[in-house]
C-alpha cells in the first residue's frame, strides 16, 4: 500500500496523540481536585428546611433539603411505600396522593409546600384487616395485575368520586353549570392520568362504578 509521505502519521500515532490531549486536559481538573483535598474544603451542605407533615392522621415534623419532594419525604422519610415512584415526572400517576381532598402527583410538588396539610397516602386508605371500599372493589373486579400503579389508581378514584359529588366538572361534561353524573365517559376522562401498563382499564372502571352505586355506560 502506497503512503502519502506528505501526512507520515500513522493510526497508533493518532489514537496516542488522542490520549495524550485527554490527559492534559483533565489535569488541571485533577489538580484542582487534589488542593480541595490538601485544603479540607467540602461542598456547602444542601439547604433545609423544617415542615411539619400531616400525613394519614399522624403528625410528623420532618428536617428536609428544600428540594425533595412530597413523594421521597413519602417513601424514604416517612417510610410509606405504597406510594410508588413511576415516572417521576408527573405522567404516569402511580405517585397519586389525596392533599386537602384532591389529588395531586406527589412527585411535583415539594415536601415544603404542603406545611400542615392533611395528606392521605395509600395506607391510609385501608388496612388489609379493614379496606376501603374503593380497595375491595378493586379486589372484586381484578382492577389490577402487576400491582405497581395501584396505589395511584385507587387514591385516584377515591378523588374522583369526589370530585363529581363537589361538582366539579371534566373536559367530557356536558353541561359545567349543571351536576356532573358518574358516567362512564365522566370516569374515563377523569382517571386518565393514572397510566395501567397492564391494561387493568375496563376493571379499574368497573370497581369505580361499583363504589359509587352506578352502572356502566358504555
Amino acid at each position: 500500500m502506497h503512503h502519502d509521505e506528505t501526512f507520515p502519521v500513522s493510526r497508533r500515532g493518532v489514537i496516542a496523540g488522542g490520549v495524550a490531549s485527554a490527559t492534559l486536559a483533565a489535569a488541571p481538573v485533577a489538580q484542582a481536585q487534589t488542593q480541595d483535598q490538601v485544603q479540607g474544603t467540602t461542598q456547602p451542605a444542601p439547604p433545609t428546611m423544617p415542615v411539619t407533615l400531616k400525613v394519614n392522621g399522624r403528625t410528623t415534623k420532618l428536617n428536609v433539603d428544600t428540594r425533595t419532594t412530597l413523594l421521597d419525604a413519602l417513601r424514604e422519610n416517612l417510610k410509606l411505600t405504597g406510594t410508588k415512584k413511576g415516572c417521576d415526572h408527573g405522567q404516569c400517576g402511580a405517585c397519586t396522593v389525596i392533599v386537602e381532598g384532591r389529588r395531586i402527583n406527589s412527585c411535583l410538588t415539594l415536601a415544603v409546600m404542603h406545611e400542615g396539610e392533611e395528606i392521605t397516602t395509600i395506607e391510609g386508605l385501608g388496612t388489609p384487616e379493614k379496606l376501603h371500599a374503593m380497595q375491595a372493589a378493586f379486589v372484586k373486579h381484578d382492577g389490577y395485575q402487576c400491582g405497581y400503579c395501584t396505589p395511584g389508581q385507587i387514591c385516584s378514584a377515591v378523588a374522583t368520586l369526589g370530585e363529581i359529588k363537589a361538582g366539579i366538572p371534566s373536559h367530557v361534561t356536558g353541561d359545567i353549570a349543571a351536576q356532573p353524573s358518574v358516567t362512564t365517559d365522566e370516569l374515563r376522562e377523569r382517571m386518565s392520568g393514572n397510566i395501567c401498563r397492564c391494561g387493568a382499564y375496563s376493571n379499574i372502571i368497573d370497581a369505580i362504578h361499583d363504589v359509587a352505586g352506578t352502572e356502566r355506560t358504555a
